[in-house]
């Protein structure tokens, strides 16, 4: 199941449209979004300082609610796994490209899943209440 949403209202995608140059994302910035939209859902998760990012790449260090640590690339293909420490690509590593970091996170915890399905239940309950329902 592959949810592209915001599950709380007050989270504001950190996207902006200034780190597009041409038709090219700056994959730094978009990075940092991509940390500031699922922060809530998992244990760690932050830009590696390490790893060398650029325009057209970046790394994300996530640790998720089961203690597992994954490093992350980002690129205009999508998210993908590169390692399984912080800061850590292995080169011989072939791992599937995902969309969005909510698919790819939905694949490697159930704990981002639960956090992400209990956040959004909250939301619509949130809703029910100012609707008066």
């Amino acid at each position: 199941m592959e949810i592209d949403c915001q599950p709380e209202e007050n989270i504001v995608s950190s996207f902006d449209e200034d780190c597009v140059l041409g038709d090219v994302k700056d994959m730094r910035l978009e990075a940092e979004a991509v940390v500031n939209d699922v922060l809530f859902a998992v244990s760690e998760m932050h830009v590696s300082q390490s790893l060398n990012s650029a325009s057209d790449v970046a790394y994300i260090n996530v640790e998720t609610r089961e203690g597992n640590q994954y490093c992350l690339e980002l690129t205009e293909a999508g998210l993908r796994v590169v390692g399984y420490a912080f800061n850590q690509v292995d080169g011989d590593l072939t791992t599937q490209y995902h969309e969005t970091v909510y698919s790819l996170l939905d694949t490697l915890s159930p704990g981002y899943r639960e956090a992400f399905g209990n956040a959004l239940l909250q939301r619509l309950e949130r809703l029910q209440k100012q609707n008066g329902q």
